[in-house]
């Protein structure tokens, strides 16, 4: 549960930054209107966790899911791989006996890199290698930063548990 909760911390730590991005690139909706995908009414603009969430649905359901569900899905996707991958991360870390913060940093390139493997081979990104090296970076910072809170706020929570065994 201390994964998931940290990971929900990671989650919001990644999305602060890109929100900063958006806001910077001259974005105007206001926070909760960018993070709750205010205005998707399409699957053509959703995200690719979006649509993979989509296409989920329809495989399992058997039956298509109507573009006014896109802002739900995004979001549902988007928190949820979050989270998954911060219970994942509490599982095998939280076996260990000192975790540490800067473990983040693998850790948040790794389930970068696993973005890379996943979303081109379900069609909803084009390979690696088909990416100029600025958006892969940003990409990849976005992920750094979800690691590295991830792993900083699990490291707390471990501590707050009275586990004093384990050292941040």
């Amino acid at each position: 549960m201390r994964g998931v909760l940290a990971g929900a911390v990671g989650t919001t730590a990644m999305d602060t930054l890109w929100f900063y991005r958006y806001k910077r690139g001259g974005g105007e909706s206001g926070p909760l209107e960018w993070e709750f995908s205010v205005g998707l009414d399409n699957w053509d603009n959703a995200s690719a966790p979006g649509k993979l969430g989509k296409r989920l649905f329809e495989v399992v359901l058997q039956r298509e899911l109507s573009p006014r569900w896109a802002p739900l899905t995004n979001n549902v996707m988007h928190w949820g791989y979050g989270l998954g991958w911060g219970g994942l991360f509490g599982i095998v870390v939280g076996s260990t006996s000192a975790p540490r913060a800067l473990w983040g940093l693998p850790f948040g390139a790794v389930v970068w890199g696993t973005s890379y493997v996943i979303l081109p081979l379900a069609g909803l990104y084009r390979a690696i290698w088909e990416y100029d090296p600025g958006t892969l970076w940003q990409d990849l910072s976005a992920h750094l930063v979800y690691g590295l809170a991830t792993a900083t706020a699990f490291g707390l929570l471990s501590r707050s548990d009275g586990q004093k065994h384990r050292r941040f």
